[in-house]
This record gives structure tokens, C-alpha cells and sequence, in this order.
């Protein structure tokens, strides 16, 4: 038996943390040596069943490197601590458990703090550890002295420090559990070097099992009769905190009944790509379709997510009281929601779907006619273009219709911020969940060091990153880490030399009026290949089938990341 093992007992809403085996927590607890508290933190880790940390070195810190040295746990070494914390950001949407990252005091910690603002943003369970100055030097102005607490309070679930070395373990469990239990969200540690060296006893603290809610009889009720006089149902999906079973389960469900779903901004895949009751993303640049849906449709039921400000538009779509939304989340805060509320279910998905498939309802006929004109509608949004390349500039239609047909069931594909991104939006074919892995912050700079945690995480599934010019060369120097631990995702660089999002609001805004938009860029194919992997240059639309070619046989054949870096027109979006 392991650490996860448990005993189901009727009724029960607890979700187990996925932890290392318990032979492993027996040998720690075990011991009577003494170690350091920074040597306990590790262990902790690996007791929770961590598999890999993303860091920066600091001296601040020391004590904890020297205990990764020669642990299971891969220490994987970046060159920025915000690379470092997107990283750990993504590992925590791919994983049932935190990603992990570590930055030194000052510099390193302000540099961090993107990654963080991204795991608050889009709820995902996500630990920063911290070094600090030593405790003897606190409040004198030490060098690269702050105060951790007044710096992150307010972008993250908790702030700890360990001031009592003897608690190190029990502060991991802590920020483990406040990370992924309720709405999860990025938790920060802070240490002192001087405390992480005080020897302790290593006896470790357990994981804390994190309660999944579900539905009530009464809840269960409320859904079934609304459903039932509902004409047009709508069920919209979203957030980090899902399984593959879940999803599998709900859209077996939802075809069972015939009722459609559509998916949160960047959140696409928990209902599959190719299910016929999937209809399309709902978020800005959102096709015209599933931006009506919202109002046209008599009940929406939101799981894992809210109708918050990127889904209502700004607060403008779906704010009529009058409207029914029941909200599915196992936050009893409701934090980012809008418009009308009729009922709240507290539930993280996984409970919610186990207590759904239980409902049975007849089905409508009008229930299949909403849902098959939606789906009618979606799949030709995300009809392939023509795979035949055109005279002229390099084109992402073409590369996106040549790239397609060539993916396998569960390809995934990451993304930061920008217009490059809506190729992904509408032609990706996201299957499962955690296939489609971004910052719905809208931070710029995610889409390397993302690729390359998917890659680590999952290297039998073919990882993507989309990647805009101005994007890109906010993290690129992070393709020396893909080269350092063998990651291998395919980067495609659309490079229209401007930061293109916000020249469409300028032009909207002040047009002809360009400012402070426009880039100059350098050849990012020998960018690549600099460090290391495959890098191609394409500016003729002619050359992008053979340039995908030769890029995904340097990676299945060479075991490398491949770039290709594609100069298109400006001002072609994707939709």
C-alpha cells in the first residue's frame, strides 16, 4: 500500500495527495539522525510526491541545493527566475499536485513574481521557495533585504516564513495543502539561510488530504430540474483542477445527453476536440458563435471556472439577473465571478462529475438541434485551411494545416500572450485534458519555459508552443535549458515584427497612429541552433511543409527541441 492509498467510504469528498510511497515516510520517520531543516524541506517534497524543482540558484539558499543533490527529485536549473517560476506554473497544471520553483532573496524574487501573478490568475496550485537574508540580520537593511509578506500577500494564497527551523517540515505540508485545497493558487515560503542549516529531528509532517465537495441530494435536485425545463443548456469548463478521468467522464455524459460545452479561454481539451457535444473556446478574439451563446442559451452550468471578466466580455454579456448560472466551484467565494448566481455547488470538478453521471434525464429534441447547430458552427470554425502552399510570404494557415494531420491523439501545445496564440484557439486538436497549457493572465514570456516543463513532464507526447516575435525573446534564453535536460518541443516562432495584439487596439483606438509597436528581430532559427537544437528560418510560404518536416525528424530522430521561425505579413489574424 501506498501513501495514497485510502479506504472509500459513502459520502466521502476527500481527494487523496498524490504522495511518495509510505516505505518512504516510514525510512525518514524512522531515523534519529539529525539533519538540517533545508535537508527536511526536500525530503518533505519528495514525500508529496514531488518530481522535479525549477530554480535559479542563490547562496540564500544553499542548504536546500545540497539536499536535492542526490535526491529524486530533478533539479532543474534555469536561466531566469521568471522562466523559472512559468515552469513550475505549468507543472502545476499538469500535475495533481504544485510545481515547485526556487529563487533567491531580492533580485530573484522580484523576478519571480510573474510566474506567480499567472498561478494566481489562473488558480494554479504552485509553491515558491524563497531564500532569505539570515534571521540575525533581519530589519538592518542586509544586503538584498525585503519583506517577503508586504511583497506577495496580495498575489498569493499564503506567505510563510520559517522562523523555527524545527517546523520545516510541517510549513511543506502546510503550503502543499493551502496551494491545492479550495480554489488552488500559488503559495510562497520564505527561508533564511542560517535556519535551513539548524540541525533537527527529521521526522516528517504527513500530507494533509484536501476535501473535494460534491453534491448534495438537494444540489443534485436543483441541477435535474433545471436541466429539465431548460430548452438550451450550456455547460462551460475551465480552471486547472480536473482529471483525465473526470473529463472523460463528463463528456461521455454530456453526448449521453446531448448537450453542449464549451471551453474557458485557453483552457480547451477537457471536453475532447472531436466530441460532438464540444462547440468552441468562449474568451477574447472568441468567434462570433460562442460569444452568443452565452445569451442565448436558458441555463449555464460553469465547472472549474466563473463567468469573470475575460468570459462576460468585460462584465457586459450574460449580466441579466434574470438569467440561470449554476456555479460549480469549491470556492464558497465565488472570487473573479459576475452576474446572476442561482445556485452555487461546492465541488471541485472531479467530486461534481462523479455525483452527475448519476443523473439521468430524458432527452430533448431540442436539445439535439441546439447542440448539433452549435457543433455544425465550431467544426466549421475549425476547418483546416488549405495544406497547398501559396505564392508569397510564409503563412501560419499553411503551417497550421500542414502540422495537424500530423499530430497524435495527445499532442498538447502551450502559449503565452498574443494574436499568434488564436492559430492554436481554433485549429489545435486538443483531445484530453491538460492539452492546451497558457497563461490566461496574458502574460508574455510563458511559451518556452511552458513547452518545456510539458516536455519534461510528458516526454512521450509531442509538445507544441506557439510563440509570437515580442514573446518570444521574452524567455527565449530558457531554449538552453530544454538543451541542458533533453526537452524536446517544437517551437514555432510567428514573427510579424510588432507586438500585434496591441497594435489591433491602437489601430481600433488611434489609427494609423503606430507607436511603440513595431520590432526588429533576429534570425531565431540560428537562434536555436546556437543553442543547440534544430533552427530554421522560412519566409516563403513554398518552403513551410518541408521546414515542419525536417523539424519534427530533428526531433523524433535526434532527440533535439526544434524552432522554426516563420516571417509573416502583418496584420493576418487568425480570425
Amino acid at each position: 500500500m501506498t501513501a495514497t492509498d485510502t479506504h472509500p467510504v459513502e459520502g466521502d469528498t476527500t481527494k487523496p495527495l498524490q504522495t511518495a510511497p509510505a516505505a518512504i515516510l516510514d525510512n525518514f520517520n524512522g531515523s534519529s539522525a539529525l539533519k538540517s531543516a533545508g535537508h527536511v524541506i526536500v525530503d518533505s517534497l519528495m514525500a508529496h510526491g514531488v518530481e522535479r524543482t525549477f530554480v535559479v540558484p542563490g547562496e540564500s539558499f544553499l542548504d536546500v541545493l545540497d539536499g536535492l543533490h542526490g535526491s529524486d527529485i530533478e533539479t532543474v536549473v534555469c536561466r531566469h527566475e521568471g522562466g523559472a517560476a512559468y515552469m513550475a506554473e505549468a507543472d502545476g497544471k499538469l500535475n495533481q499536485r504544485p510545481g515547485v520553483a526556487m529563487v533567491t532573496r531580492g533580485p530573484g524574487a522580484a523576478n519571480a513574481h510573474v510566474g506567480l501573478h499567472t498561478a494566481w490568475q489562473d488558480s494554479t496550485p504552485m509553491l515558491l521557495f524563497v531564500g532569505l537574508i539570515p534571521f540575525a540580520h533581519r530589519d538592518r537593511e542586509a544586503f538584498q533585504e525585503f519583506d517577503i509578506k508586504a511583497w506577495f500577500d496580495t498575489g498569493a494564497k499564503r506567505v510563510m516564513v520559517l522562523d523555527h527551523p524545527e517546523r520545516a517540515s510541517e510549513i511543506v505540508a502546510e503550503a502543499m495543502f493551502a496551494a491545492m485545497s479550495g480554489r488552488p493558487g500559488p503559495v510562497v515560503v520564505g527561508l533564511p539561510e542560517d535556519i535551513i542549516r539548524a540541525q533537527i529531528d527529521p521526522a516528517l509532517h504527513p500530507p494533509i488530504p484536501v476535501a473535494g465537495g460534491g453534491m448534495s441530494r438537494t444540489d443534485a435536485g436543483a441541477l435535474a430540474e433545471a436541466l429539465a425545463q431548460a430548452r438550451k443548456p450550456l455547460f462551460v469548463t475551465g480552471g486547472n483542477d480536473w482529471t483525465q478521468e473526470a473529463a472523460v467522464e463528463l463528456t461521455r455524459w454530456l453526448e449521453k445527453h446531448h448537450i453542449p460545452a464549451a471551453a474557458e479561454w485557453r483552457t480547451q481539451g477537457t471536453v475532447s476536440f472531436d466530441s460532438p457535444s464540444y462547440v468552441g473556446p468562449i474568451g477574447y478574439g472568441r468567434p462570433r458563435p460562442t460569444y452568443d451563446l452565452l445569451e442565448e442559451t436558458d441555463l449555464l452550468v460553469f465547472v472549474g471556472t466563473f463567468p469573470g471578466d475575460v468570459i462576460t466580455d468585460g462584465f457586459v454579456c450574460r449580466q441579466d439577473w434574470n438569467k440561470k448560472n449554476f456555479l460549480v466551484s469549491i470556492d464558497p467565494s465565488l472570487r473573479g465571478r459576475s452576474g446572476p448566481v442561482s445556485r452555487q455547488i461546492l465541488a471541485k470538478p472531479e467530486a461534481f462529475v462523479r455525483d452527475l453521471v448519476d443523473i439521468d434525464l430524458p432527452i430533448k429534441e431540442e436539445w439535439k438541434a441546439w447542440t448539433a447547430r452549435m457543433r455544425a458552427e465550431q467544426q466549421s470554425f475549425a476547418s483546416l485551411p488549405p495544406s497547398t502552399p501559396g505564392d508569397g510570404p510564409a503563412k501560419m494557415d499553411t503551417l497550421m494545416a500542414n502540422l495537424v494531420p500530423l499530430l497524435p491523439e495527445d499532442a498538447l501545445v502551450t502559449f503565452g500572450a498574443g494574436e499568434h496564440t488564436n492559430w492554436a484557439h481554433r485549429y489545435f486538436p486538443t483531445r484530453r485534458y491538460a492539452s492546451m497549457i497558457s497563461a490566461r493572465n496574458g502574460s508574455m514570456g510563458y511559451s518556452v519555459p511552458s513547452a518545456i516543463a510539458a516536455s519534461l513532464a510528458s516526454p512521450e507526447r509531442r509538445v507544441v508552443t506557439i510563440a509570437g516575435d515580442g514573446e518570444f525573446l521574452m524567455n527565449g534564453q530558457e531554449l538552453a535549458t530544454a538543451a541542458q535536460y533533453g526537452a524536446t518541443p517544437l517551437i514555432i516562432v510567428m514573427d510579424n515584427q510588432e507586438y500585434g495584439t496591441i497594435r489591433t487596439h491602437q489601430e481600433r483606438h488611434y489609427p494609423s497612429r503606430v507607436s511603440g509597436t513595431q520590432l526588429k528581430n533576429p534570425d531565431f532559427g540560428m537562434m536555436a541552433r546556437a543553442f543547440g537544437g534544430f533552427g530554421i528560418k522560412v519566409t516563403e510560404d513554398k518552403d513551410v511543409p518541408a521546414a515542419l518536416e525536417d523539424a519534427l525528424a530533428a526531433i523524433d530522430q535526434d532527440g533535439v527541441f526544434a524552432l522554426v521561425h516563420l516571417v509573416v505579413e502583418q496584420r493576418v489574424r487568425a480570425y
